[in-house]
């Protein structure tokens, strides 16, 4: 076996795990890192077939994380019910919930082609293409439903970025204290975003990019799809600049998805998004800068977190 580079390098009790799960014949002949994870490493492995050709599996390893056992469980639950429902999702090859045969909880499922795209070029027809992924996703009804959704963040727990419009968030965490909005629960990605969907966009043809892949299924969940848009319209926020992040919604509601029914619950949502990710800003965005934003620094992702939060808010004023 050959290593990409040394990120790339495969436990030994994790390659013998993979191994088994094999055709007969078949053997792992290259490891390459893949870049953008936040909740595990992830690895694309090169599989060589008795024929003389190769086929990609992608192994997801759960490193140092509380309960980590619970977020390959969660992928795996939802994995095998996704086929057919218009998400292309990844296979599910195996799971090690609790690390019994590898070294950290893992999960191996198949490659999907296609990369993730997180570029401002070719926007304005990912944006529809992003909103229109999240209505299929929203309209799946499984039999069984998933956990409910969990908050990610308090009124006490929001970190206000420095330099930040304090009225303006101090107005924005009162938002949250309130109780949340009734509404109509649905199915959720719950991590829907430009760095869990992948594309393949035609070098001599942008605009004749479509949806290939969404990845990162483990928080699956059930609640209002407005937490789902708020979620990828934080990111894109972030990444392309608050006027994309104020615009996912509207791309959403014209493709046929539904919204809360008031401004001020969906003001709700948006915001409560929006300030969860301010206790995580350094986190979120490393990934984007070892994947080429580079000029995505934490203190450049905090002031536009900050012109997005302070846009949510002037619109509802």
């Amino acid at each position: 076996m050959t290593n990409h580079d040394e990120a790339a390098a495969v436990r030994p009790l994790a390659l013998a795990w993979v191994s088994r799960h094999l055709e007969v014949g078949e053997r792992i002949v290259r490891t390459e890192a893949l870049h953008g994870g936040i909740t595990a490493q992830m690895r694309r492995l090169t599989i060589g077939t008795r024929d003389g050709g190769t086929r990609d599996l992608v192994l997801r390893t759960f490193v140092n994380m509380e309960h980590a056992e619970d977020w390959p469980n969660r992928e795996a639950g939802a994995l095998p019910l996704l086929p057919g429902t218009g998400v292309p999702a990844p296979g599910l090859v195996a799971v090690d919930p609790t690390a019994a045969h590898c070294e950290y909880p893992s999960l191996l499922m198949t490659h999907l082609v296609g990369r993730t795209v997180l570029d401002d070029e070719g926007l304005e027809t990912r944006v529809p293409l992003l909103a229109r992924q999240l209505v299929a996703i929203h309209a799946w009804r499984p039999a069984e439903r998933p956990r409910g959704y969990v908050a990610l963040t308090t009124g006490d727990t929001v970190v206000t970025p420095k330099g930040a419009d304090t009225a303006a968030w101090a107005a924005a965490i009162d938002v949250i204290r309130k109780p949340a909005p009734p509404y109509d629960g649905r199915f959720l990605h719950r991590d829907f975003h430009p760095g869990n969907v992948l594309f393949d966009v035609p070098l001599s043809r942008p605009a004749g990019a479509r949806i290939t892949g969404v990845v990162d299924s483990a928080a699956t969940s059930w609640g209002p799809v407005d937490l789902d848009v708020a979620h990828c319209s934080t990111n894109l926020a972030l990444l392309q600049g608050p006027a994309w992040g104020l615009r996912f919604a509207e791309a959403y509601e014209e493709v046929g998805g539904v919204l809360a029914a008031t401004a001020s619950e969906r003001l709700y949502w948006r915001v409560r998004d929006g300030l969860a990710c301010s206790e995580e800003v350094q986190l979120v965005s490393q990934p984007w800068r070892e994947a080429g934003r580079t000029e995505l620094t934490t203190r450049a992702v905090e002031e536009r977190l900050d012109a997005y939060v302070t846009a949510l808010m002037d619109a509802l004023g």
